[in-house]
């Protein structure tokens, strides 16, 4: 599988949080070139803060691999990761990660602040940015959610 399958991957994810009413915003983590571990938002369904799809997907995969050092996995995720997301990924140790789009709002990969390359940090995280369709099917869904959620009921 490419980088675009697992981003597409990801946002099957997304779209499950879509249709669930909640901030569609999917995750998975690959090892080995499978995926181990996949994620949705999920904070109004569990009613934590901590259901974030990112934090779902580190759970499981650490599980999967029955460590809490993800070193040899990848992320996969169609948003930019929030501080605490991005915390995780860095105390995981999670080598590389994926974005599908942006998030101008509470970014921690560069638009708000970047906490993957903090030289203090003793982990760093290599992060490319999706672009093409990929991107664009990311961003969609954002903000058709949003469209959605501000219609007069």
């Amino acid at each position: 599988m490419t980088d675009h399958d697992f981003m597409y991957e990801a946002l099957k994810q997304a779209k499950k949080a879509f249709l669930i009413n909640e901030v569609p915003i999917g995750c998975v983590i690959v090892y080995e070139n499978k995926i181990i571990a996949r994620g949705y938002n999920r904070r109004i369904t569990e009613k934590s803060t901590l259901s974030h799809a990112e934090i779902i997907a580190i759970r499981k995969a650490c599980k999967k691999i029955g460590d809490w050092r993800l070193e040899g996995c990848c992320m996969y995720v169609t948003l930019e990761p929030c501080p605490m997301c991005a915390g995780a990924v860095v105390q995981a140790r999670i080598p590389k990660i994926f974005i599908g789009a942006p998030n101008p709002k509470a970014g921690c990969a560069g638009s708000i602040i970047d906490l993957f390359h903090v030289d203090k940090f003793n982990h760093q995280v290599d992060v490319t940015y999706m672009t093409g369709n990929i991107h664009d099917e990311c961003s969609r869904l954002m903000k058709d959610f949003f469209k959605q959620l501000r219609k007069p009921r």
